[in-house]
This record gives C-alpha cells, structure tokens and sequence, in this order.
C-alpha cells in the first residue's frame, strides 16, 4: 500500500511539473497589457539622452509549448534622419540587430535571453544600410560625431519574424528585401533576396528589387503546416517609379515555399494613401491572415492624433497570381502598367486581378479597455483561443531631436518614455 501511496505521488509531482515545464497552466489568463521591465541602456548621449536596449517589437512570436514565452524583435537598432539629402544618423554603428526572449511574470515582461543575429561564418549583423547591387536603400550613414559610415554586406533592417517548428527563426527585412534563416542561436542558415547576393543561392522574384527604402518587407508569416512563409511588403512598391505610384494602393503580398523556393504574389489594396502601411501579417490557417495597417501618429495625444490602427482578417484562396513567369524587373504588366500603376480596386478589377479580400477585426484606438498610446504597432501574432497579441516598436526609447541627434520618445497620453509592450486582445 506504501508503495502504491508513493508511486501516485511520483506520477502526480511528475504530472505537475509537465504542466509546469510545458506551461500548460489551465486555465491560462493574459492580462490586457504586459510592458518589458528594465531596459538596459545601450548609451546615453553628449545632450544626456538616454538609448534603451528597447527596440524589441518590430515583430512578435509566440513560443508554442510555453505560454508565457514570446520572442520580440529589435529592427537596425537607433536612428534618425540626418540634416542632408538622403543622409541617416545611426546612434550605434556596431548595433547588432538581435531577438529577445521575453518571460509574461506577474502581467510583466521579462527579457531572459538575447539572441544576436549572426552571419553564416558567426559575424554578428548590424544595422548598416547595404551596398549597391545588394539591398541599397540609397541612405548615407553618419556616426552621431558627424563621421560617415561605409555600408555593409551584413547590415539589415529586421522587420518580420518567425518562429519555425524546429526552433530556428526566420526574419525577413526593410532593406533588400532579404528573407533570413536562423538557427536557434542566431547564425545565418540561408539568406534570399531578389539580387542572387544571399547565401543558398535562391532568391524572390525580381520585382521586389523596387520596393520603396524602408518600406520593405515588414512583415512575415507562416501557414501553420510549416511549409510556406508569407511576407508582407508595406507599402506600394515603386514600381516602376515613385511618381508613377503616388495614388497607388496596392501592395503585394509574397508567398515562398519553404522546400522548393517556389513563390507566388498576390494584391492587397492597403486602406488609403496616407498611412504608412501594413506592418505585421499572420496566419490563422494555410490561406487565411490577420494584417494591421496604421498611420504614424501617437493615440491620445491632444492635438493631431493618431486615427488609423486596425487589425484585418484576409483571404487569399481567390485572389490572383500576379506572379510574373519572365521573372521581369517591374514584374507582369497589364496594359504596359505595373500592378502598383494600377492604383486601386478598380484598376485591378479592370486589368481582371482579384485582390485578396479584407474585413476589419480589430480597431486599436477604439476596441481597447485603455488607449492606445504607441505610434508604432508593429507586430502581431495570434495565440490559441483567438487571442491576439500586439507589440509595438519604441524606438530605443527616442526620436529625432530636428538637429542631428536624439530625444527622448515621450507618448503624449502617458508623459513618459515609450517601452514595448504586448497587448493582448480576445477576438470574435
């Protein structure tokens, strides 16, 4: 009877801590909001600025055997614009772009380990922008002392992220567009874009070589099945000028199948012309995706507030293939006209294109028990239960100064320093 007595006792500490190891707690509640505890400083500047080792949120990934696990994103690391045409102040050249892994404790966000992304020979990247041939995004680097910088073959701008089954990540970027395979510690495996540059020797379509400098692809999915990643570009693409796109609305989406290198495009028409764009996609199954699109103003500021950040569910199961099968630089023409000439709904109806469809899921500045104060929602990633989790992108914690340098980011409806946060949204 003892025995019997202590091996169910055995199995029952065995059974707990499964659940516990696994955090399969049941049930499991997320809080409204969860805000990253603690940042470290990456460095303070000469005017007493400090920049936050923040940054991560450009994307969001959920661990799937760990419910209180999520893996954040930083993008090229701190930055502004300079005082000279086409000129970019980066505020720590030696920035390595990296993945945080962030613990949900007591409704807060803990970073307990910080993958930095690597090159295939174990280099840590950066944020440079590239050279020419190679993802260029025609933007000149300067140090905060003012010295110019050279571009780099391992720079990127990391903007969407994947978790893989087999615990490798994939990242897709603002510059090239690349598309990167990362093994769990950060190490390059494969990088596409559409230059031949990359490593494996694939590459995307040729048309995405257009893509407007840091309207890449900003976004990055993957069909639960594991087989195809599906990237998102965030703006219309200057194809084939910036000029010829000016009342375009539509964006490309860009299917890649994982073991073949097969792809496939489809058109998104984006809400309206005066926001920046989708900034995130994910999957709910093998042809159906949640999207945000937003505009770059902060929510609840007094004056010129923020009044464009929504969640969409779209389908691309019936929209058109636009792919082109010449693999042409501005990709397949209707009527001599790029797909983004064709500006609208009605232009793509005309030229016999189906977009994908579209309905609104979520509204950010109206759905929340709070408000929403970030300019930046950035990433998404759909949890089980219909759960959507946020992230929003801080930006190191500052934005431009007007004079070559930084300032501290200050969200108009808090007074205080911007911080990544995840929020977390039951959907219908």
């Amino acid at each position: 009877m003892k025995k019997q007595l202590l091996s169910v006792i055995a199995l029952s500490a065995a059974i707990l801590s499964s659940c516990h190891n696994d955090n399969k707690i049941n049930p499991f509640s997320y809080p409204d909001m969860a805000e990253a505890q603690n940042p470290a400083i990456l460095f303070t500047t000469a005017d007493g600025v400090k920049v936050y080792n923040g940054g991560f949120g450009s994307a969001v990934a959920a661990d799937p055997n760990h419910k209180d696990v999520f893996y954040l994103l930083t993008d090229r690391g701190s930055n502004v614009a300079g005082q000279t045409a086409n000129s970019i102040i980066i505020g720590k050249p030696d920035f390595d772009p990296q993945i945080g892994k962030f613990r949900l404790k007591d409704d807060k966000l803990v970073l307990e380990q910080t993958i930095e992304l690597k090159n295939a020979n174990g280099v840590k990247l950066n944020g440079l922008p590239n050279p020419a041939g190679m993802g260029a995004s025609g933007e000149i680097p300067f140090d905060l002392s003012g010295n110019q910088l050279s571009p780099s073959a391992d720079g990127i701008d990391s903007e969407g992220l994947v978790l893989a089954s087999d615990g490798t990540f994939w990242v897709s970027d603002e510059y090239g567009p690349h598309i990167v395979h990362f093994d769990a510690s950060g190490k390059t495996i494969e990088r596409i874009n559409p230059y031949g540059s990359g490593t494996g020797g694939r590459k995307i379509p040729a048309v995405f070589a257009t893509r407007r400098a840091n309207r890449g692809m900003e976004g990055l999915a993957i069909t639960p099945d594991g087989k195809t990643l599906v990237g998102m570009m965030q703006s219309p693409m200057y194809n084939p000028s910036k000029a010829k796109v000016a009342n375009s609305t539509v964006l490309r989406i860009l299917t890649f199948d994982i073991a073949t290198g097969n792809t496939k495009q489809y058109a998104y028409l984006m809400d309206n012309t005066s926001l920046t764009g989708v900034s995130d996609i994910t999957a709910v199954n093998a042809t159906t995706f949640l999207t945000i699109e937003r505009d770059g103003k902060f929510g609840g500021a007094p004056t010129d507030a923020a009044k464009f950040k929504k969640v969409f569910k779209i389908d691309i199961s019936n929209a058109t293939d636009i792919s082109d099968p010449a693999n042409g630089a501005n990709g397949k023409l209707y009527n001599t006209k790029t797909v983004e000439e064709l500006n609208d709904l009605a232009g793509l109806q005309a030229a016999g294109i189906t977009p994908v469809t579209k309905t609104q899921v979520l509204d950010l500045l109206k759905d929340l028990p709070t408000v929403y104060p970030h300019d930046k929602a950035e990433g998404l990633t759909l949890l089980p239960g219909n759960i959507l989790a946020i992230s929003n992108d801080d930006d190191f914690g500052v934005i431009d100064n007007g004079k070559n340098g930084f300032a501290a980011k200050i969200l108009p409806a808090t007074n205080s320093v911007d911080r990544n946060r995840i929020y977390f949204v039951k959907l219908k």
